[in-house]
């Protein structure tokens, strides 16, 4: 299948990037810096930004499913993910594409705020906090459009190797516990996802 992987220079987007190819899809990566990205046969690369409605509609055009894998180091305030939101709308909008839209945000934009260790909730007070709020308003921008969406909620992100061996939970519930998770096992759900989705119009948390 042909999937668009947006943020795909780095992180779970260049996970996605190769376990994709790995499994024989066509991938157009779209990221500011394609550089790390190895050529493939199978591989369309585009320079640009996810916020550039040209460059987001190069790489998602005749897409089968599209992957918003976006990060940033940027700790001060931030409306990079709001921005990504609204200009995938208005993309979509103009294509009359209706692919579905994997987005990850994390655990702990939200809803899924009231529901953090108090380790994660500190760490994300502490140095996160901006990153976060932008993102739920991603969310919630992106849930309340006409997009075929399902977001989905890493834990603490790791470099460890893929495993197959996470947890997706699909409820918010008390007591629940989502720790580390390998960002090779979240690009591992994110291309299953892609081929069956399972979980459209829903959130899920993923965890080790």
């Amino acid at each position: 299948m042909n999937i668009a992987i947006i943020g795909a220079g780095a992180g779970i987007g260049l996970e996605s990037v190769n376990q994709a190819l790995e499994k024989g899809h066509t991938v157009t990566a779209l990221s500011t810096n394609t550089n790390h990205i190895t050529d493939h046969h199978n591989l369309i690369k585009i320079n640009g930004s996810a916020t550039s409605s040209i460059d987001l509609k190069k790489a998602i055009k005749n897409s089968e499913a599209v992957l918003i894998t976006v990060g940033t180091k940027n700790k001060k305030a931030t409306t990079l993910f709001s921005d990504i939101a609204r200009t995938l709308i208005n993309v979509t909008d103009e294509l009359n594409s209706s692919p579905p839209i994997l987005v990850i945000t994390g655990f702990g934009a939200g809803e899924s705020k009231n529901y953090l260790s108090f380790f994660m909730r500190t760490v994300i007070s502490l140095f996160l906090k901006d990153q976060y709020i932008n993102k739920t308003e991603m969310e919630e921008l992106i849930t309340k459009s006409s997009l075929k969406w399902e977001i989905i909620r890493p834990g603490m992100l790791t470099n460890g190797s893929a495993t197959s061996f996470y947890k997706v939970l699909s409820e918010l519930k008390k007591g629940m516990k989502v720790g580390k998770i390998s960002r090779a096992d979240v690009a591992k759900f994110l291309i299953d996802e892609a081929e069956n989705q399972r979980f459209i119009h829903q959130y899920v948390a993923l965890t080790n």
